[in-house]
């Protein structure tokens, strides 16, 4: 397929069956950071699990299994923050009816659009998620946490608490399985609060848990999943902090066959994502339109279907086609799906 919103027309890359690694190889690789984070969080993830559960009283009664099966049977597009995003979001408009679920950090870059989230997903537990709510946006930061009113928050229970004092409207909770048995046991002595989100480490994996075991989509499509930087260095869709420097970085393979620049934290993110789409039943469609999210030098895998957002759309509201043939059958239209 052509994606033709840029200034040079780009291939997908031919599909092909398997990651060239071992079954547990890009588990494994996903994880492989695991220890540190742990040990680097947890005075944070405690500290801020007790001051939340003293604001909201009970995990549970806030608890994202309130929203359980709210789509089950829909499809869901779940946004990430990557550069692609700036090429093809505006298509979110299109959407008609199909709930989205966004990384937190994109809340004034879709706001913006004029094309919200039905749900935005916020996994980590430092202040910075504070400042990422309106960085690179066009408004105050007064004016963004006004907007929050109307919006609904999937939070984790580590969550900073000032983030969860300055949203405005509805949070949800839910809790993480952590590689440290100690950890889980302190964390239960605050409250037994078992509602698990897999992430994968990073928010993009939260949002895809949320949407798939406790919203019970049928079929994912991805946006801004590009775990890497785009062509031209920029990390997200907007100006960032994080393009003055990108520092160290690894090459991986984009799904047009051509070379990116990512972080090996990024490629660990990748490489759980690419996992997910090889060993957990599922339709994963990835209409970032960059990014390797499913590619590698052979080729995408078969797993991760690469498509266009139009195209993705288009899949799912085909029957919209011939809606005036069934409210009108005298109509002069003679359109035939296929």
């Amino acid at each position: 397929m052509t994606v033709a919103t840029r200034e040079i027309r780009l291939e997908f890359q031919p599909y092909f069956d398997l990651p060239p690694q071992r079954q547990g190889g890009l588990y494994g690789q996903a994880c492989s950071n695991d220890a540190v984070t742990v040990q680097s969080w947890r005075p944070t993830w405690l500290k801020n699990v007790k001051a939340n559960k003293a604001k909201f009283g009970s995990f549970a009664e806030h608890g994202v299994g309130k929203l359980f099966g709210a789509h089950r049977y829909s499809p869901v597009i779940v946004v990430g923050s990557g550069p692609s995003l700036k090429h093809n979001a505006p298509g979110l408009h299109a959407r008609a009816g199909i709930p989205v679920v966004s990384c937190l950090h994109n809340f004034h870059y879709l706001e913006d659009l004029g094309a919200p989230a039905d749900y935005y997903v916020t996994l980590d537990a430092g202040p910075v998620t504070v400042e990422e709510v309106s960085e690179g946006g066009s408004k105050s930061a007064d004016e963004y946490w006004a907007l929050t009113k109307e919006r609904t928050l999937i939070a984790y229970i580590g969550t900073d608490p000032e983030l969860l004092a300055r949203w405005q409207g509805k949070v949800y909770f839910f809790n993480c399985p952590l590689p440290d048995e100690r950890l889980m046991n302190e964390l239960e002595e605050i409250e037994r609060f078992r509602t698990f989100l897999s992430t994968g480490g990073n928010v993009l994996g939260a949002a895809t848990y949320f949407s798939k075991g406790i919203l019970g989509a049928s079929a994912l499509v991805f946006l801004g999943a590009d775990f890497s930087f785009s062509y031209t260095e920029k990390f997200h869709g907007w100006d960032s902090k994080y393009d003055a420097d990108i520092g160290q970085c690894i090459r991986l393979t984009d799904v047009f066959g051509n070379k990116v620049k990512t972080w090996q934290s990024y490629a660990n993110f990748k490489a759980w994502f690419d996992w997910l789409a090889e060993h957990v039943p599922g339709v994963y469609i990835n209409a970032s339109e960059g990014g390797c999210f499913g590619s590698y030098p052979e080729g995408n895998i078969r797993s991760v279907r690469q498509m266009t957002l139009a195209s993705a759309l288009r899949m799912f509201q085909m029957s919209d086609e011939v809606r005036e043939q069934c409210e009108n059958p005298a109509t002069e239209q003679r359109k035939i799906l296929f």
